[in-house]
């Protein structure tokens, strides 16, 4: 693999070690031995409906098990449900939580219910997406400009210069995908390939087939396609595989289904983040907010670079944390 995240490698030891002696009930969360009644942790997610929130999710009920305090993670049914998550955010304000924990859809349409929670002196993190709230703890989550831009960089680089790409976006408005694409874009750009194409497909794996296909209608000779994230990539592959062309895909996200498909012959790669690590360091950066701890304004939480070479070991690491 390349780039290996050593903090998430040692945050995983540390919960792999810690897991095999917690008492926890038949859903997977700790029971209510050694937790503390009087700290819960409030975590808002874009969505829980694919796998790489669930990492997220994971990764923050394993930090609250092991820290002793309650989390809550909740999440709308698509990250295009945007009304849906503000609903949910004021509703956990509500419950009068110790800190909050957010990935926003769209930060322009949360930053009121942020600012509630600031000024009721409730700490707020965001994972994942950033924003300009400025009463934010800190912003822990991956580079996403510079993730999108090494995707383009290792896509180009499979690539002959004038070859024809396409890119597909997420939600329009969502920072984290947008800022995928632009740097995807100018990697691409800069090793002097032809972007025909760039389309949303609001992180879904239909629309991004049916996006693709219209653009296979217009453009059939695409040699690549870099996808916002590894569910529109599977989506892409899947419109590729019908007209049978050989066409380089990239996803991001590292998820478990986009690094069996590596394996299988279908995507070409993917970009990982690191989503676990996200909720892991969310959590226990949220407990150390609310003990008045000093925290850095911006965790970085890494990313990889997925391929054929790397794809076996990564996906026991996938495996390992979703036991």
């Amino acid at each position: 693999m390349k780039k290996v995240n050593w903090l998430l490698l040692a945050v995983l030891s540390v919960v792999l070690l810690a897991g095999c002696n917690s008492e926890e009930t038949s859903s997977g969360v700790a029971s209510d031995a050694g937790i503390n009644p009087d700290t819960t942790i409030s975590v808002v997610l874009k969505t829980l409906s694919s796998p790489y929130w669930k990492y997220v999710e994971a990764g923050a009920k394993k930090a609250g098990e092991e820290l002793g305090v309650h989390v809550t993670v909740v999440g709308p049914s698509s990250e295009k449900q945007l009304l849906e998550q503000v609903n949910m955010l004021e509703d956990q304000l509500s419950q009068r939580p110790n800190a909050l924990l957010v990935s926003p859809s769209q930060p322009e349409a949360v930053v009121n219910v942020l600012e509630t929670a600031s000024d009721s002196d409730i700490p707020v993190l965001l994972i994942d997406t950033d924003t300009n709230f400025k009463g934010k703890v800190t912003f822990i989550g991956t580079e996403n400009y510079t993730a999108g831009y090494e995707g383009g960089k290792e896509l180009a680089a499979l690539l002959e210069k004038g070859d024809k790409v396409a890119l597909i976006s997420g939600a329009l408005g969502n920072p984290a995908t947008d800022d995928r694409i632009e740097g995807a874009k100018e990697a691409l750009q800069k090793a002097g390939m032809e972007i025909v194409a760039e389309q949303p497909a609001n992180s879904d794996k239909s629309e991004a087939m049916s996006v693709m296909e219209n653009i296979l209608e217009k453009n059939g000779d695409v040699k690549g396609v870099f996808a916002a994230n590894d569910d529109m990539a599977i989506g892409v592959l899947r419109a590729v595989q019908a007209k049978k062309l050989d066409v380089k895909i990239f996803g991001m996200d590292g998820t478990e289904e986009a690094v069996r498909s590596i394996l299988d012959g279908g995507l070409t790669g993917t970009i990982a983040q690191s989503p676990y690590n996200m909720g892991y360091e969310g959590v226990s950066n949220a407990l150390k907010a609310i003990n008045g701890e000093a925290i850095p304004e911006r965790i970085d939480s890494g990313i990889e670079i997925v391929t054929a070479d790397s794809a076996q070991e990564f996906l026991k690491f996938l495996q390992s944390i979703s036991e």
